[in-house]
């Protein structure tokens, strides 16, 4: 095994995790404020929605994808399926939600480049994060395409064998079972670990601050304007009135007669 191979896929693994996490720490704690996805919605509602969903969907059973796939052992999934098996489920699944997104993802880039006013808010790390995952999906995608000439899943065991040593804390032995796979992978594989370096300074940390929470809220009561309620509120007094006062005959003064009001003068 090469010092190269063992730099790249059994040292640099680490050394963009802790970047990733000690960068994110950072950044939450000394720049709350730019800690958003800086959504563009209201400046243009062009295709945002169809591009956004398609993206979100995709990418998000892409890395489910991928987490299943790499760290579950084989003595998990060999009582039920095959290597090549699972090799060509994730090589369908994988390929049908990676279309999707991108699909989006380049409606995404478009827009955020054609719209005068989306590109006027944009800063040098909103594109550039586009065009890397750009690359990372168009990498994905050509390995399944050189997954077709090896179909009995021994590249799948190869990369999960890399993933899981690399969590047990196997460095060489990561390095040396990723050696032998092809360009391709290695690029992918590259390419991901990267995406860990770049994650504290883009807009990618809003991943780790979705609002999943939003899911199990209470249900809120919104009213449409000008429908009443259902019970009528009491009605308060709009105007203060004073009590009435019960009117009393003036008692007598010493020193002056008392006269009946209605009598003549």
């Amino acid at each position: 095994m090469s010092n190269f191979n063992f730099l790249l896929f059994g040292v640099y693994p680490y050394i963009a995790l802790a970047i990733c996490l000690i960068g994110s720490w950072a950044r939450f704690d000394l720049s709350q404020y730019s800690w958003k996805a800086g959504s563009s919605q209201m400046l243009s509602n062009n295709r945002m929605r169809l591009a956004s969903n398609l993206f979100h969907v995709g990418i998000i059973f892409i890395l489910a994808g991928h987490f299943v796939g790499l760290l579950m052992p084989e003595a998990l999934y060999h009582s039920f399926i095959t290597s090549g098996q699972k090799q060509i489920v994730a090589m369908v699944s994988g390929g049908f939600f990676g279309i999707l997104c991108l699909i989006g993802l380049v409606m995404l880039i478009h827009r955020r480049l054609t719209d005068a006013r989306v590109r006027a808010t944009s800063n040098t790390s909103d594109i550039m994060i586009l065009f890397v995952l750009l690359a990372q999906l168009v990498l994905g995608l050509l390995t399944i395409v050189a997954s077709t000439g090896h179909l009995d899943g021994s590249v799948m065991v190869l990369l999960g064998t890399w993933a899981q040593s690399l969590v047990t804390l196997q460095p060489v032995k990561a390095a040396g079972a990723i050696e032998s796979v092809s360009v391709i992978y290695k690029l992918h594989v590259f390419l991901g670990m990267t995406l860990f370096v770049l994650f504290p300074f883009s807009r990618l940390v809003h991943i780790v601050s979705a609002p999943v929470w939003y899911l199990g809220r209470r249900y809120q009561i919104v009213r449409q304007k000008g429908v009443k309620p259902a019970t009528p509120r009491p009605q308060r007094p709009r105007t203060y009135e004073a009590p009435a006062r019960e009117i009393t005959t003036p008692s007598a003064v010493p020193g002056y007669a008392a006269t009946d009001s209605k009598s003549p003068v």
